[in-house]
């Protein structure tokens, strides 16, 4: 059995990554598990190197900055980091919370979800050979702007994400095509006004039926849905942006009150059971916007709630930070 923490945090993501630094004001000490290798959530994974507009404090900042910024923060008080392992169980023991991975036990006061969607993966184009090009010329998204500079981008999918990345790779990329299967996208209407005036190439009505390359994917097929008829795109990268499948897995067995596929929480951010908490993408109230900004929040709500279980003499609100003596911040 792993040390008591009395908050452990499920999710390295920017609200739980918040969650660990506001854990530390409160004084409590704190463990965060995720199943990825590295802390960051989507921010790190999926999208690094796009544009964050909507946290205050930063006019723009690109996703892997943010997250490498809230690392920091987390870091004054040394959480403790469990990464690349899943928690797959909860059970109440001995008046605490014990946390079952593959790496073993870790017992804890309270605990606040704060898993996003879950483990997520890619939604693929669905042909063959796409397993075998993977990571040889077709990619989910976009990791490296600089990586496509002078290459011929092939971009599927009609959402926010293709439409940034399309736009985002003129002037690095030599050409952009962008694929998708209807003549309206569900991107934001400046986005979409903005590609009528890029030198993006649109080819709607169209997916793509064929990749084609020995060692590397060299061109795709794509197939008109009303003609029927088929084109031969040449191109260095096929980068797929046709969402993602989220599944929260073992956290649905247990016992938490879902609506859906998410955890509903009250005002303090409590769910159904004693002292198990969620803030963020995972959880659902009357109020609930899915946003980054909102799940500091709430966050920071689910915190000071535990706080007051662990300690019912200790005041939900803990001043202001301004008023604080903090340690520094660790090299």
């Amino acid at each position: 059995m792993n040390e008591i923490k009395d908050v452990t945090i499920i999710g390295a993501g920017p609200v739980g990554l918040f969650g660990a630094f506001y854990s530390g004001i409160r004084g409590m000490s704190v463990r965060v598990i995720d199943s990825l290798a590295e802390p960051g959530g989507q921010l790190s994974a999926l999208y690094p190197e796009k544009y964050v507009y909507d946290m205050p404090g930063f006019p723009e900042v690109l996703a892997k900055d943010l997250a490498s910024a809230m690392i920091e923060q987390a870091s004054r008080f040394s959480p403790e980091y469990v990464l690349g392992v899943r928690a797959d169980s909860l059970e109440r023991r001995d008046e605490v919370w014990i946390i079952g991975t593959a790496n073993g036990e870790y017992a804890t006061r309270t605990v606040i979800i704060c898993a996003g969607v879950g483990a997520f993966s890619p939604t693929k184009i669905g042909v063959d050979r796409e397993d075998e090009f993977e990571g040889k010329g077709l990619m989910y998204g976009v990791k490296s702007k600089e990586a496509l500079r002078g290459k011929r981008v092939a971009i599927v999918g009609g959402g926010d994400s293709a439409l940034d990345w399309a736009l985002g790779l003129e002037g690095i990329a030599s050409e952009i095509t962008l694929i998708h299967r209807r003549d309206t996208f569900r991107a934001h209407e400046e986005s979409a006004e903005h590609l009528s005036k890029s030198s993006v190439k649109t080819r709607l009505w169209e997916v793509v039926c064929e990749l084609i390359g020995s060692d590397r994917l060299d061109a795709i097929v794509t197939e008109n849905k009303k003609t029927g008829e088929r084109t031969r795109i040449d191109c260095d990268v096929v980068s797929v942006n046709i969402g993602f499948k989220s599944n929260l897995g073992p956290i649905l067995n247990w016992g938490l009150e879902l609506e859906k596929t998410k955890i509903k929480v009250n005002s303090h951010m409590e769910t159904n059971l004693p002292g198990i908490y969620a803030a963020g993408d995972v959880c659902t109230h009357d109020a609930k916007l899915d946003l980054i900004a909102t799940g500091v929040g709430e966050v920071c709500m689910a915190v000071n709630f535990a706080k007051t279980f662990i300690d019912p003499t200790a005041k939900a609100f803990p001043g202001h930070s301004s008023d604080m003596d903090l340690p520094a911040l660790n090299s």
